[in-house]
This record gives C-alpha cells, structure tokens and sequence, in this order.
C-alpha cells in the first residue's frame, strides 16, 4: 500500500516543506552559480522515468554552458566541463535539490532508482527495465553505494565503457533489489543516509 498513495503523499509533503524551508539557500546557490560563470543557473535534461515516460530533469548547473555539446553524457570528477561552484554542489549533492520540483510534479520520488538517460536506457535487457515500473528518486541504493561514482570514473581509461559495462549493470541490479521490498522505513533510512552519509 505504501509504494503507492502513501509514498506519493510523502513525497508531496516533504517536497513541499522542504522547497519552503530551503528557499532562501537555493536563491543563494542560485546567485553564486550565476556569478562563477556564464550561463543559466538550472540545468535541465531529458530522463527516463516510470513506464518509460521522459521527463526534463532539474539540476542546479555544475558545468559550463552547453556542456553535452562538448563531451559525454556522463562525467567524472576530472571533467574539464566542470565550474568551480560546481565541484563543490556536487561534491555536497546539492546540485541536486531542485528536483524537489520533480518530485512535487509527479515526475520523480525522493527515493527511487536514479533516472537515466534515452540512449543508456536503450541499452537495457528486458530485466533491467523492471526499474522502469516505480518513479525514479532523487536518492536511492546505488546513490549511496556509488557515493563516489565520479571519482571512479576519473580513473577509468575508457569512461563510457567503464559506465556501460561496469557502473551501470551493478546499479541496476541495487535499483531492482529496491523496488522488490519498498518500505517506509527504509525509504526512510535511504534518506538519513543520503543526507548525513551514515
């Protein structure tokens, strides 16, 4: 019963009250981001959600301008793309609070399997695509387990096969261990995790 009326309560709730109590911070982000380089302040692309629906992400923007016009869809802490305010939003995952947006919209939960691009998705096998079936979050297993993704990547010779062949596959396989058994309790502890790294 929870994965579904109560969880989207929640969901509506904590969005909600939390883009209230942190308004005045994400104006403040939102100036520095401006300040720091040329370009808008929210960066918005095309994810896969639930049923295979896309839907444009919201981030605050880390990268300069354009970016994806200007290397891979993917990055990693080395990323030349990356501007100054944004090594630290998105070292402390701030970067990520506007999709309380997508979360108040209907489009994301604040725990689920991260949404992917169209051309990963693509990639998926006919079990990979169970993920599809619940709302992606904004924080989930894979998140916390794969807290230092970029880092990873930064080592990694061949990023997009590292991604391909690697990171993704044991993500997904976190995303479908999730959804098998989604509790309130753990959502819960998901987001206790993902806000103190505990």
């Amino acid at each position: 019963m929870y994965r579904h009326f109560f969880k989207r309560l929640f969901d509506i709730l904590c969005s909600f009250l939390g883009l209230i109590i942190l308004s005045p911070f994400l104006l403040i982000f939102a100036i520095i981001i401006k300040c720091d380089s040329k370009g808008h302040v929210l960066f918005k692309q095309v994810r896969v959600g639930r049923r295979g629906k896309t839907f444009k992400i919201w981030k605050f923007r880390t990268m300069v301008e354009n970016a994806e016009a200007k290397g891979l869809q993917i990055s990693s802490s080395d990323d030349v793309r990356i501007t100054r305010s944004g090594k630290w939003l998105r070292r402390t995952k701030i970067d990520e609070l506007p999709q309380l947006f997508n979360v108040l919209f209907g489009q994301m939960s604040l725990v689920g399997p991260r949404p992917e691009v169209p051309k990963y998705v693509e990639m998926y096998t006919e079990e990979q695509r169970e993920v599809l079936k619940v709302r992606p979050g904004i924080t989930d297993l894979a998140s916390i387990e794969y807290r230092h993704e970029n880092d990873i990547m930064a080592q990694a010779e061949d990023k997009e096969a590292t991604y391909i062949n690697e990171i993704m596959p044991a993500k997904l396989e976190l995303n479908k261990k999730y959804i098998e058994k989604i509790t309130f309790w753990r959502d819960l502890k998901l987001i206790f995790k993902t806000v103190f790294g505990k």
